[in-house]
């Protein structure tokens, strides 16, 4: 978890790795849709640079290739550009009932 990093060089550069990755695959003309999950929280520790996002999304995304990003506190600036824009509110969390994260389901 991004809180409990021990090595936030790494983490960066895993981080920038993953959006390397991404920028690829929106490319890519098979893909009609790709999901950034918790990128808003990559962006948020500064392991990806908003600008960086924006601009490549402005500039080079596929007009009718869907980006769905997820994560808490969305950039301004990304939430401008965005078609749509959801925000989510907590009601009840297996977290609080003592069940850790689970695979598949929270990463």
């Amino acid at each position: 978890f991004t809180w409990e990093t021990q090595d936030k060089t790494r983490d960066t550069e895993m981080a920038q790795a993953a959006w390397a990755k991404a920028k690829d695959l929106i490319r890519d003309p098979s893909n009609s849709m790709v999901l950034l999950d918790e990128l808003n929280i990559a962006i948020r520790y500064d392991y990806v640079d908003i600008n960086e996002v924006v601009t490549f999304l402005v500039e080079e995304k596929p007009e009718m290739t869907h980006v769905v990003i997820t994560g808490r506190n969305a950039k301004d600036d990304l939430i401008e550009i965005a078609d749509l824009v959801t925000e989510m509110e907590l009601l009840k969390h297996p977290f609080r009932a003592g069940i850790k994260a689970q695979i598949g389901v929270e990463y």
